[in-house]
Parts: structure tokens; C-alpha cells; sequence
């Protein structure tokens, strides 16, 4: 009796697991169905190209021997049109399945007879070829497709950066694609400037420039974002679906890049979902990605001493996996089972790569050298024919422009003698008016006027420039109470000293009639006042002579010299006289004539260091004096030999 419960519960345990297992079938919509209920060829055509995923549910093999079926019955009525067309459904699944030589023998067969053919399967066919001579590097051929899909009207430009990538030269396919693709992207096209900086930051990976590649595909990828959150913009479902493909591959690439960088945690759930996403997609070129990815995600569990998972994803069977990317596997295998210290199957993979290296190295070699060759002379010739062609179409330009200058010449030409011919009339009116007299003196009080506000203006611009410089001197005042550092105190005291100087400019501008010059003399004895403000404990003894009566210098003169005295006045107070300055002179000379000037210095204090030469290269005081009179367009002169020191130069 149990043992006929037991079979009971298990056959409607499995009965309900068949069920729920049908229904998610039915659920998920087969693409191969619904091409099998469509009548048309045509129709069918129309079904299997425009499916966004049409292995989602039955493999390409469950579609290529229903397509066989179809063109053998089309064969039997002797149907042309379904015949081909079946032809180039079956072309194109062979190249899905990275069976190139069969995809390549049918579309050539459809190349022969491409002129019957419509031009959505001529464009299918081409394409077929295309990608087939590419994954069987017979790039001379590809070229030629290339330029037969520019006859037809299918392409504008025959590109070369992806045949330089399938050869290596990763720099030059990335210089060419930002040559050709960058321009004709608009600013405002989210989406093809996030295909633009994947391109990019692939080709960068691809040549080993892991950082700079990972801020390509970071903005790639930001980019995306701005297109999938625009809901401005309506997306029908291929466009979501070719979206979430490229979301996959950047994400994909930006894995590679953190494990080429080590940073094998980020790497990891990355290329988990972008392998999800891409599986879904039909593209030969996505599915060669997941098998990239699969690799890394193998390498990165590999680095990371997760063996298991390791060994999960090298034990993964691919229909379609290139040279390149066996000899990787092979490698990670064998590194794998160094790490688990197997050396016979490590050493067994090892040879299975140098057997594959050698005999790639004799194939290809030759090979790459003539096609290179090949590329580079067509390249040459297609460009040298673009030259002439854009030289052409720019001296057409240039006609054109000469012509409409021409014509602009003469339309000015008249416009002028019209305007003279007015203008001439305006001052007959002028001379025979008197109001117009009355016009001239009412103008003549608003410029008065003009002039009286523009003076009241700058006088206001310039004691408010005083107001504020006295602001940050108050605030240097404030940082100086706040600071207990002895050196940050004189350098703050320093920075005040000065600012009081630029300020006293300009207090001395809004206070003179004459606001274009500065009246020297009692501008320097301002400075002087304020410096020993500064200097509280010393200057205040000092005998000072100043020579500057009648003296008068623009402000971009007198801005250098107020800086320039007051750095040497404060150097006088603080070392010339260290010990005791009651008999302490200062003897400030400054004289303009015309546009010869002259300027000296003097203290009778202790001189300058042994060492000044040295310190005037670390010395700020020093260095700014220097770049002041070099502003000045002079050069400073220091006289050693009198008792203190002397200073003075020449300007103009």
C-alpha cells in the first residue's frame, strides 16, 4: 500500500512538473514557430531576419534543417524566388554557427546572381561575406565586398579599422575610426556617442592600455545611461533590445579591463551579466564575446584561487571559438592545473599551444605581409581619389565665394555712394538749420554731464577697490590673531603691508581731481606712515628724506613703485638697523622727466649679507622687487660699496 502511495505522489509530482515545464515553453514564443505558420516565403524571410533573438527557444541547427526543408520543396515546385531566398536564410545561419567556408559558398553562389536579387537580400549577402572573409582573414576580399556594398549604394565609405584590428594593429584601427566615425556623430546623439567610446576604449584594451581604455568605456557607458533614461525619445523593441546588447558589451570590456588591472572582484559579476545579455543575441560577433568573457570570468575565479568555478567555466564547449582565443583557453588550463599542481595535463596544454603557434606563424606570416600590402595600396588609391575629389569640390567653392564677393563688392559700392549722397544731404540741412545749433549745445551739456558721472563713477569704483583691499587687510589682521606660528605671522604681516600699499593707490586716486596720475610725494609719505603702523617697535627714529615733490606717475607705474618701496622700507625697519636706530637715515629719490625716469634708495644701516646674490633667488621680498622693476621694463641695481646699502634704477 505505501509503496503504491509513494509511485502516486511521484508520477503527479512529475506530471505537474511536465506541465509547468510545457507551459513556460508555450509562454516563451518561438521565433522558429512562427516562421513555420507564416506561408510566404517572403514572409519567412521577413520573420527570420527581423527577430530580435530567433535562437531564444531552438538552436541554429533546429533552423537549419527546417530551411533545408523549405528549399527542397521550393527546388521540387521549381520556386526561384523561395530558393533563394532560402539560400540566404541558409547562408546566414552557417555564419551564425561559425561555419564560414559553407556560409562562403553559398553567398557566393547568391553573389553570381546578385543583380536578381532584391535589395534586402543583396545587402544580407554581402554582409554574410563580409563578416565570412573577416573571421577567414581574406581581407583583400573583404575590401572588395566592401567596395561592391559602396557601388550599390549600401555603405558611403569603404573602412579599414576593423580589417587593421583583425590583424593587430589596434592603434592604427582606433586612429582611423576617430578620423572617420567622430565627425559625422551629433552632439546631441546619445546613443552613437556611446557605440563612438566603446569603439574606442576597445581598441585601447586591445592594446594593452588598461586605465585610459576603462575612462573611454566609463563614458560609453554614461552616455547609454542618457539614452535608456530619455523618455523623449520613443524606442521600439529592437532598439531597446540592441541597447541592452550594447550595454552588455561595454560592461563586458570594462570587466576585461579590471582583471588586465587585477581588481578581480569588480571584474566578476560584470562579465556574469554581460555573458546573460549576450547569449540572447544571434550576432556571430556577440557570441564570439561571450566566449571572451567566459575566458576572463575563468582567469579572474583563476587569479582568485576559486578553482572550482575556474575549472567550470574552461569546461564550457563553444560551437564557435577562434584560434586566438583556443590558445587562451589552453593557457588558462594549463595554468589551472599548475595551480593544482597536475604538471602532466599543465604540460599537455603547453605543447597543445606551441603546436598552434607554430603552425599559425607559418601561415600567417606571409599571408599578413601581402595583404597589408594589399590594404595599405588601396587604402592609398581610395584616398588619394578622395583628395582630388574634395580639391575639386573646394575650388568649386572657392568660384562660388569669388563670384558672391564680387557681387558684394558692388552692392557695398552703391550702398556707399547712396550714403553719400544722404550724408550730404544731412549737413546742406545742417547748415540751414539753426535749430540744429541749439541740438549741438544741448549735446555738447550731456557729454559735460557724461564726463562728470564717468569721473563720480571712478571715483566710486576706486574707493571702493580701497574699501575691499581694506577688507582682506582687516581679514589678514584677524588670520594673524588666529595663528600661533611665528613665520606664518611676519608672512601674513608681509601680505598686509603690501595690500595697504595697492590701497593707498587708490585712496590717493578718488581723492585727486585728477584721476588718471598720482601725486608721488604725498603718496609716499602715506606708505611710509603705514608701514610703521606695521612695524610697531621700530622705524620710528629713523631720519627720512623724500625727494618726490612735483612727481606724478600713472597708476601702472604707481602700483609697482608703492609695492616696490614698501618692500624696501619694511626690509629697512626690520634688519637695517638691529641693534639701535637713532641714527637711522632713509633717502628716497624719485624723479620723472618726460619719459626718462629715475628712481634710488638708500639707508645708512647695515648693509646687505655676504650671501645676498643667493638670497635673492629664495628671498620673497627680493623677488618681487626684481619682477616689479622688471614690469617696469628696468633692471635693479645694488650698490655695496656706500655705508648701508643703495638701490635705483632707470625707467621709462
Amino acid at each position: 500500500m505505501g509503496r503504491y502511495v509513494r509511485f502516486l505522489f511521484t508520477s503527479v509530482f512529475f506530471l505537474f512538473l511536465y506541465t509547468a515545464s510545457a507551459q513556460t515553453i508555450a509562454e516563451e514564443e518561438s521565433t522558429l514557430k512562427e516562421f513555420q505558420d507564416t506561408n510566404q516565403p517572403t514572409e519567412r524571410f521577413n520573420v527570420f531576419f527581423n527577430s530580435l533573438d530567433r535562437y531564444n527557444v531552438n538552436s541554429a541547427y533546429d533552423w537549419l534543417d527546417t530551411i533545408k526543408i523549405y528549399m527542397s520543396n521550393a527546388q521540387k515546385t521549381g520556386d526561384t524566388l523561395a530558393t533563394r531566398l532560402y539560400k540566404v536564410m541558409q547562408a546566414q545561419v552557417y555564419n551564425d554557427l561559425g561555419e564560414y567556408d559553407k556560409s562562403t559558398a553559398l553567398a557566393k553562389e547568391l553573389y553570381e546572381i546578385k543583380d536578381s536579387l532584391d535589395a534586402g537580400s543583396q545587402k544580407v549577402v554581402l554582409d554574410v561575406l563580409d563578416d565570412n572573409y573577416a573571421n577567414l582573414q581574406l581581407f583583400d576580399k573583404q575590401i572588395e565586398i566592401r567596395k561592391q556594398k559602396r557601388e550599390l549604394g549600401l555603405t558611403n565609405n569603404v573602412s579599414f579599422y576593423d580589417i587593421y584590428s583583425n590583424l593587430g594593429l589596434y592603434r592604427k584601427a582606433r586612429n582611423q575610426y576617430i578620423m572617420e566615425v567622430k565627425p559625422t556623430i551629433a552632439d546631441n546623439d546619445s546613443y552613437g556617442l556611446a557605440k563612438y567610446h566603446s569603439k574606442v576604449g576597445n581598441y585601447l584594451r586591445l592594446d594593452d592600455s588598461a586605465p585610459t581604455a576603462l575612462s573611454e568605456l566609463k563614458k560609453a557607458k554614461a552616455y547609454l545611461d542618457v539614452y535608456d533614461n530619455d523618455i523623449s525619445t520613443q524606442k521600439s523593441e529592437a532598439d531597446i533590445f540592441e541597447s541592452e546588447l550594447l550595454k552588455a558589451e561595454i560592461e563586458g570590456n570594462i570587466a576585461k579591463c579590471h582583471v588586465m588591472l587585477g581588481e578581480y572582484e569588480e571584474a566578476i559579476p560584470l562579465l556574469e551579466t554581460s555573458i546573460e545579455t549576450l547569449k540572447k543575441s544571434p550576432n556571430n560577433k556577440d557570441q564570439s564575446e561571450v566566449v571572451e568573457n567566459t575566458l576572463y570570468l575563468a582567469e579572474a575565479n583563476l587569479q582568485m584561487e576559486h578553482f572550482t568555478e575556474a575549472k567550470k567555466y574552461l569546461d564550457v564547449e563553444f560551437d564557435n571559438i577562434s584560434v586566438l582565443q583556443t590558445i587562451k583557453k589552453n593557457s588558462l588550463l594549463a595554468a589551472f592545473y599548475d595551480k593544482v599542481e597536475n604538471y602532466k595535463n599543465a604540460s599537455i596544454y603547453y605543447k597543445r599551444n606551441e603546436r598552434i603557434k607554430d603552425s599559425l606563424a607559418k601561415k600567417q606570416s606571409a599571408l599578413i605581409k601581402q595583404q597589408l600590402v594589399t590594404i595599405v595600396a588601396n587604402e592609398d588609391l581610395e584616398n588619394s581619389q578622395r583628395l582630388i575629389d574634395e580639391q575639386k569640390r573646394i575650388n568649386e567653392l572657392a568660384r562660388s565665394e569669388m563670384k558672391a564677393k564680387d557681387e558684394r563688392i558692388n552692392l557695398v559700392f552703391i550702398s556707399l555712394i547712396f550714403t553719400l549722397l544722404g550724408f550730404a544731404g544731412l549737413v546742406y540741412a545742417y547748415l540751414k538749420s539753426i535749430k540744429n545749433q541749439r541740438l549741438i549745445a544741448e549735446q555738447k551739456r550731456i557729454i559735460e554731464n557724461s564726463l562728470v558721472e564717468k569721473d563720480s563713477l571712478l571715483k566710486e569704483i576706486h574707493h571702493r577697490v580701497k574699501n575691499n583691499l581694506q577688507m582682506v587687510s582687516s581679514l589678514l589682521s584677524l588670520q594673524t590673531k588666529n595663528t600661533r606660528s611665528k613665520a606664518a605671522i611676519v608672512a601674513l604681516e608681509e601680505g598686509k603691508s603690501r595690500v595697504k600699499a595697492m590701497a593707498l593707490i587708490h585712496q590717493k586716486l578718488y581723492q585727486n581731481d585728477d584721476l588718471s596720475v598720482i601725486e608721488m610725494q604725498g603718496y609716499i609719505e602715506s606708505l611710509i606712515n603705514s608701514v610703521q603702523s606695521v612695524y610697531k617697535k621700530g622705524g620710528h627714529n629713523i631720519s627720512i628724506t623724500i625727494d618726490a615733490e612735483g612727481t606724478e606717475l600713472d597708476i601702472d607705474r604707481a602700483i609697482p613703485f608703492g609695492l616696490i618701496l614698501n618692500e624696501l622700507v619694511s626690509n629697512s625697519f626690520k634688519y637695517a638697523f638691529p641693534e639701535n636706530d637713532e641714527n637711522g637715515k632713509i633717502y628716497i629719490h624719485l624723479r620723472k622727466n618726460g619719459d626718462q625716469g629715475y628712481f634710488e634708495y638708500t639707508d645708512n644701516g647695515i648693509g646687505l649679507p655676504e650671501d645676498s646674490d643667493e638670497r635673492a633667488h629664495s628671498s620673497m621680498g627680493l623677488r618681487l622687487i626684481n619682477r616689479l622693476v622688471n614690469q617696469l621694463q628696468s633692471k635693479l641695481n645694488i650698490d655695496r660699496n656706500v655705508e648701508g646699502v643703495r638701490f635705483w634704477f632707470n625707467f621709462n
